[in-house]
């Protein structure tokens, strides 16, 4: 099974390859949204380097039990893991436009924005979310700096999310002489004006800061390097994560990885601290 750590390694030791292709992806891929995810999905399956487009298939088949589209989280499930959001940006401190879809700590199998094919994929009921944010910047084909961080590190709890949407949609619904329709989005109101023409519907837009900003006080970013790698977790999830993955990324032999403790804010009470790990390649 693929994790975190495994992404980490396949991405450092594919560094030229990874890094360099991101807008066509050796002609996988048609623009560089996709590049990015089709070097995300390499980097999880350890096909980057595979030229057999249908043993890639095959390796995708058992490493992923969900690959979706644009418009529904998440863009990929591990099988039997993680779920995962890839978002590429312009900036490395461009904030992250998430559009319908509120900032996820987790993912639940019961949330009316992912799909029927996303619930049934697999036997499953809530799944970690990791972000992968990929800083590539315009008119330029490579990739400058990725992130891949767990949403229970940056993003709140779900009702944190679901008071406001509510809120929002109830206070729509209360106006008088109007018909309230519900739907994934805040809601639409139909009929607004006498004729009963006129509909209005009502769409969140939702951004989340970029994490180099959010975690800007533990001053990772170094503006003078070519490329830059952080996986950011709980240190939880980091010794839930098998022993030999473990093992062989702290005894990396590669003088530009580092692996190391660090305390972040926690996105419910930023007073106080979660104890977590922190893997960083530069270059």
């Amino acid at each position: 099974m693929s994790n975190i750590i495994k992404a980490f390694v396949n991405i450092v030791n594919s560094y030229q390859i990874t890094v360099n292709n991101v807008t066509n992806g050796n002609n996988r891929a048609n623009n560089m949204g996709e590049g990015l995810e089709s070097l995300i999905k390499d980097a999880f399956a350890g096909t980057t380097n595979e030229i057999d487009e249908q043993k890639r298939l095959e390796v995708f088949s058992a490493v992923y039990s969900y690959s979706g589209n644009k418009n529904n989280p998440p863009d990929l499930i591990l099988r039997n893991s993680d779920a995962i959001e890839i978002k590429k940006l312009e900036s490395h401190t461009t904030a992250i436009a998430l559009n319908s879809s509120y900032p996820k700590a987790k993912l639940f199998s019961d949330s009316t924005m992912i799909t029927a094919t996303c619930k049934n994929c697999e036997p499953w009921v809530e799944k970690d979310m990791l972000y992968a944010i990929g800083n590539v910047p315009k008119n330029r084909n490579q990739l400058k700096s990725l992130w891949l961080v767990y949403g229970d590190c940056f993003c709140a709890d779900k009702d944190i999310y679901e008071r406001i949407k509510d809120t929002i949609s109830n206070g729509i619904a209360s106006i008088s002489d109007v018909e309230f329709t519900e739907t994934n989005e805040l809601g639409k109101v139909k009929k607004v004006d006498p004729l009963g023409v006129t509909d209005l519907r009502i769409r969140g837009m939702w951004h989340i800061d970029n994490p180099t900003k959010i975690f800007s006080y533990l001053n990772l970013y170094d503006t003078s390097k070519v490329f830059q790698l952080f996986s950011l977790m709980k240190k939880e999830k980091y010794e839930s994560l098998p022993l030999q993955d473990r093992e062989a990324i702290e005894n990396f032999d590669n003088e530009n990885v580092s692996v190391s403790d660090v305390r972040i804010k926690n996105p419910n009470n930023p007073v106080q601290l979660i104890n977590s790990k922190l893997l960083i390649f530069r270059i």
